[in-house]
């Protein structure tokens, strides 16, 4: 019978390690393992900051899985793996808010169209909901990702302020000013 302890489930291994465990013998178990723990989280970060598209999320999350695979030592053990890899994401976002300058009709509409049927007890919830997606969506590009990592992905402060390579303070700045905006929004809906 073989001794577990000399053979340690590889699901229990830090991301670190999982990351070396590509680089080094380009162990496909080990990607499967982060490829479990974040894709999910990936895609919703790219589901909210990608205009709520779907395809386009799911393509951002395959691309960037595919970055891990193709250049694991990209990544430096001394950072936190998460963290690097919302840095990766961020970058992509910015990339594709680069080359898309603003959104188009279509995007607009998939955002607007989160509920076509529902019951008479939740429109007031509904509408709230949809106010709240679009104040979002009309932050600027910075404040909407600092909202986003900060209140949707539960990032700290310290932890966004790495991902966007910038002070704190412009972190804490961005989210007081993305918060009044968001809130002064979403108060105009209640005094209708």
């Amino acid at each position: 019978m073989p001794n577990s302890d000399r053979h340690p489930d590889i699901r229990t291994y830090p991301d670190a390690r999982l990351m070396q465990e590509i680089a080094l013998h380009n162990n496909e178990r080990a990607f499967e393992v982060l490829y479990d723990r974040y894709s999910a989280r990936m895609y919703r970060y790219f589901y909210r900051l990608l205009w709520q598209n779907a395809a386009k999320s799911e393509d951002f999350t395959q691309d960037l899985f595919l970055k891990i695979i193709e250049k694991p030592h990209l990544y430096d053990p001394s950072h936190n793996f998460c963290t690097w890899l919302y840095t990766l994401a961020t970058n992509m976002c910015k990339n594709e808010y680069r080359r898309k300058l603003t959104l188009s009709l279509q995007e607009t509409e998939v955002q607007e169209q989160i509920y076509h049927t529902f019951l008479p007890e939740k429109i007031d919830q509904q509408r709230l909901d949809s106010e709240l997606r679009e104040a979002i969506g009309q932050l600027a590009e910075p404040h909407r990702q600092c909202f986003v990592l900060r209140y949707q992905e539960a990032c700290s402060v310290a932890q966004i302020a790495e991902i966007m390579d910038c002070p704190e303070g412009t972190i804490k700045s961005r989210l007081h000013y993305a918060l009044k905006q968001i809130t002064e929004k979403v108060g105009a809906f209640y005094k209708e």
